[in-house]
Formats: C-alpha cells, sequence, structure tokens
C-alpha cells in the first residue's frame, strides 16, 4: 500500500507524494544546545528517524536528504556561556557532542545535512531582506519584524485566525510593533552577547527565521516534509511558512503554504508519570543520564509503543514493558541463530501497519507474531518456517531501529567476564546435573543464579540468560 502521513496543514491522512521521487526531502527541528536534552526533546527525532528508514527503503537511500538543524544562537546558550565564562561556541559544542552521543544509543541515524545557525548568517540576512522588500516587514528600533497583518492565510497551520488573535491580545509588548503578534526577525544584540552584521545594524536573528533560511538554502523550497513536536505548531511553524512563503512574494496566495512544505508531520506531547515536565515540579528527565542507566533500545522501544501523534506517559512500568518486550525478540532471535534467514524483506502486515501514518503499535504486534513463528518453528523443527519468519523480523526491526545488538549480549546484558565464566560454567553443571536426573544438584544450581541475579530461560536447544534489569 502507498505510504500515508497525516498532514496538520490538511487536517487528514493523505497519500504521501514526493515532489520529486529522485530527491526526497525531509526537515525536522532539532535541538538548541545549551544543555543536555530530556526525554521528551527525543521524541521527535525518533519518531522521524523510523519515517527516514521507511523512505530510504522505498525511494532509495541516496535519493533522500533528511536535514535536522541544530540551534547554536539562543539566550539560554548567551546565559550558560556568560555563567561560565566561556565563548558560545565551548557551551554548543559540548551540548552538540551530548546529544549526537545520546541519539547514536538511541539508534537514530546521522542526518545527511546538520546546518547550524551560526553558519548561515548570510543566509538569514538575505531571507529577511526579501521579506522587508515585500513589503512583509518592517525596521523599528534595531529590530526588524514581520507584519503579520501582511500576510492573508496567517494561522492556517494552527487553525487560529489572525483577527481573533489580535482582538484577544492582551499588552503590547513592545511599543514599536505595528500589532501584538508581529514577531522578530532581526533583533539587536546585548552588550557581551554574539552579533553579526545586517543593514539594520549589529544583532541576531530571532528564532523563527533560522529555520526557515536554512530549509530554502539546504534543501530547496519546497520541501516534501516538515515534522517536529506538537508545541512547535504555534508559532515556529506557522511563522516559518509566513517568512518562507512572503519572502518569494506570495503573500496573497491563498495556496502559497505548498509551496513551503507539502507536508506537515507532528509528534504528541510527552508526560511523566501523567504530569508535564516541569522544573517547578522536579520531574525533568533528561536523556543523557536515562541512556547511561537503561539500554538505548529500551527507551527507544518504550518511545515508539504508542503512535506519534498520541500523547505518550513516561513512567517506570512503560520501561519494563519495553524491556520485557525487547527481551522475548531477542530471545527468539537467539535460539534461532543456527538457522541462516532464508529473505531481507519484512512481512506484508508490518509494512501494511507502517506505511499507515507510521503506525509504529501495529508494526510491533507483527514482530511480536514473528518471534511466536519462530518459536513455533523452533518447537517443530520446521527450519524452513524458522528462517522466513527470522528474515522478516530482523528486516521489519531494522526500519523501527532495533535489534541491533548481538542477541546473546543483550541477553546477558553489560556482565563482567568473571561473572559470565562462572555463569557459563554453572549452566554447565545444571545440564549435567538434569542429564543425570539429579534433580536437588540442578535446583541448588539454579539458586546459586539466582543469587546471582541472573534469569534462566531454558528452550529446545538449551539455556540462554540474562542479568535481571
Amino acid at each position: 500500500m502507498p505510504l500515508t502521513i497525516h498532514d496538520t496543514l490538511h487536517r487528514e491522512k493523505r497519500v504521501f507524494e514526493p515532489r520529486d521521487p529522485e530527491r526526497v526531502t525531509l526537515y525536522v527541528c532539532g535541538p538548541t544546545v545549551y544543555d543536555y536534552a530530556h526525554i521528551g526533546n527525543a521524541r521527535p527525532p525518533v519518531v522521524f528517524d523510523v519515517l527516514v528508514r521507511l523512505l530510504r527503503r522505498q525511494y532509495g537511500a541516496d535519493r533522500v536528504v533528511y536535514a535536522r538543524n541544530v540551534t547554536d544562537v539562543d539566550d539560554k546558550i548567551n546565559q550558560k556561556a556568560a555563567k561560565e565564562g566561556v565563548p558560545i561556541g565551548e557551551v554548543t559544542a559540548r551540548y552538540e557532542a551530548a546529544y549526537l552521543e545520546d541519539m547514536a544509543r538511541l539508534n537514530v541515524s546521522p542526518p545527511d545535512i546538520a546546518p547550524h545557525v551560526t553558519d548561515h548568517m548570510d543566509a538569514i540576512v538575505a531571507q529577511i531582506g526579501a521579506i522587508v522588500d515585500q513589503g512583509c516587514a518592517y525596521a523599528a528600533e534595531g529590530h526588524v519584524l514581520f507584519d503579520v497583518s501582511s500576510y492573508e492565510t496567517y494561522g492556517k497551520l494552527s487553525g487560529r485566525n489572525l483577527d481573533d488573535m489580535i482582538a484577544g491580545a492582551r499588552v503590547e509588548v513592545a511599543p514599536y510593533k505595528k500589532n501584538p503578534h508581529d514577531f522578530v526577525l532581526w533583533k539587536p544584540s546585548k552588550e557581551g552577547e554574539p552579533s553579526w552584521p545586517s543593514p539594520w545594524g549589529e544583532g541576531r536573528p530571532g528564532w523563527h527565521i533560522e529555520c526557515s533560511a536554512m530549509i530554502e538554502q539546504t534543501l530547496g523550497l519546497p520541501i516534501d516534509i516538515h515534522g517536529g513536536g506538537v508545541d512547535l505548531v504555534f508559532p515556529h511553524h506557522e511563522n516559518e511558512i509566513a517568512q518562507g512563503v512572503c519572502a518569494h512574494g506570495h503573500a496573497h496566495d491563498p495556496s502559497a503554504h505548498a509551496q513551503y512544505s507539502r507536508y506537515w508531520m507532528h509528534n504528541g506531547f510527552l508526560t511523566v508519570d501523567a504530569e508535564k515536565m516541569s522544573k517547578s515540579i522536579g520531574n525533568v528527565l533528561l536523556l543523557h543520564d536515562l541512556v547511561q542507566a537503561i539500554p538505548g533500545e529500551v527507551v527507544r522501544w518504550a518511545l515508539l509503543s504508542a503512535h506519534y501523534r498520541q500523547p505518550l506517559d513516561w513512567n517506570q512500568s512503560l520501561l519494563d514493558q519495553s524491556r520485557k518486550a525487547l527481551d522475548r525478540l531477542y530471545g527468539a532471535l537467539h535460539r534461532s541463530a543456527a538457522v541462516e534467514a532464508s529473505t531481507d524483506e519484512p512481512p506484508a502486515d508490518f509494512l501494511k501497519s507502517i506505511e499507515d501514518d507510521i503506525n509504529t503499535p501495529g508494526a510491533m504486534a507483527t514482530l511480536f507474531a514473528l518471534s511466536s513463528e519462530i518459536e513455533r518453528g523452533m518447537t517443530a523443527g520446521d527450519h524452513g518456517v524458522v528462517a522466513r519468519a527470522r528474515g522478516e523480523l530482523i528486516a521489519a526491526a531494522a526500519i523501527l531501529g532495533v535489534l541491533q545488538s548481538n542477541p546473546a549480549e543483550w541477553l546477558e546484558g553489560e556482565v563482567s567476564d568473571t561473572l559470565r565464566a562462572e555463569v557459563e560454567t554453572l549452566l554447565e553443571q545444571r545440564a549435567a546435573a538434569r542429564a543425570a536426573k539429579d534433580w536437588a544438584e540442578a535446583d541448588r544450581i539454579r539458586d546459586r543464579l539466582n543469587a546471582l541475579n541472573v534469569i534462566v530461560m531454558d528452550g529446545p536447544d538449551g539455556a540462554t540468560w540474562r542479568v535481571k534489569g
């Protein structure tokens, strides 16, 4: 079946048709690198990594261009740099490296392009100039502001009415604004802050203009898919469209949004124990800490366990279920390790789910069905069934970005060579005791393994084990 995705702008699922099948383009808003990412920040890169893997399968790896930006100019970056007494580049390099390390632990493939704001100042200034020239922005007191009243369909992505927004505004935040919802394209830097030259004076860009300028320069317009969290729909993505359209003189074209991005995708919110993440509550979970204590694949599985457009509640039960799910799948692969896969294609049921707006829960159900086929085939000695199901499981899991570890090592966990040697010796002794029907000795050895925090799983081809997690 063809790939369908829910388009935020059209508020319905649409069959995906790229502008050019030879060059499929995707842009996802990336990190602002002033601190470690929290677990909510990890949902978009994981979700859209699955989409990119699927697109590369369908169109070819060399025909998909995926860009994920890095925001390395920001008030919070400036504040951290000032507090530490270091240049902003030192702060951003540190946290970008940590972010990429954490993404690697989640099996998130690197984007093809990772544009940095500081590398695209000329493009940003040029796009602001084009918007001013089109009469859609104005300079005031060292600032350049976008005039939202100049873009007739402003608010279409978020479903907000401009007249209602203006009428509902309580305070004119800055006296130099024509109306309260005009937003900053360029602003003067404060003393000691980084700044760049522009026709409107030394300063730095507003947040929204950065993405629209980098998209146009790195991917060209229109792009096929723009992704991000639902929290970015307004104002960030709404403003991106306005800028990208008006820079090219399409302020009065009601269909001009299609000349910026053909499809818009947004993932749902993530809560922690049914509460919104908040520093005041103290429930902000840093991804960097999580992946030190939990295998990255467990975190990835948990993030994909709900449909990407639905809310996801992060809790210990979710992590426990995710670990058990992966243990089951890895167990099937481990017990069938001697059987060579006979296919490298995912099954039709899996593709039907994943091509239906990235339905990961449905796709995961197919993985479980395949693992059950493997277990039944191993018990029956039907290696033909096992070979097919094993190949389909590996191929399907690759699109989800899971089952990427060695099954034996996964099941054993991170253990020392000393413990591994002791456990293997005990399993050999236990097998000998069971063969001799010395059940008392076999039970004694199992008790010793339990004391070592080891779980033993007996199968038709012998026992496997893992450390309790």
